[in-house]
């Protein structure tokens, strides 16, 4: 397994209430389906201000390439990035690996919004 750190700094004087909803009601609906391994979604109260960190599992590199293609073919997708894109200042990725000791060494059990449990291959 590998998790994907993303981490967004926003514009000064960009909304983040505008970035959040947009991204809650169109983005994140079209992402979970196809990228799975949804791990939460952060705001930062202290250090550097319009921050945002979003965390996501993966089977590995391969299983990441093929959700992250199938992602930028959605139609939805593309119309939460049309709104949230311009706010964006800077992007940054890092690929991060669980060690031996990490509780979380295999991808999470996720919940759908018909509070149905399912597990990703």
């Amino acid at each position: 397994m590998i998790v994907e750190q993303r981490t967004y700094i926003l514009h000064t004087g960009a909304s983040l209430k505008e970035y959040l909803e947009a991204y809650e009601q169109i983005g994140l609906p079209a992402q979970k389906p196809i990228l799975g391994g949804f791990l939460g979604y952060f705001v930062t109260e202290f250090g550097r201000q319009n921050e945002l960190n979003h965390f996501w599992a993966y089977t590995d590199l391969e299983d990441r390439r093929t959700r992250r293609a199938d992602l930028a073919k959605n139609t939805r997708w593309q119309e939460c990035l049309a709104i949230i894109r311009p706010m964006i200042m800077t992007m940054e990725n890092k690929i991060m690996y669980p060690t031996s000791f990490s509780p979380i060494r295999s991808l999470p059990v996720t919940v759908d919004d018909a509070n149905t449990a399912f597990t990703r291959n």
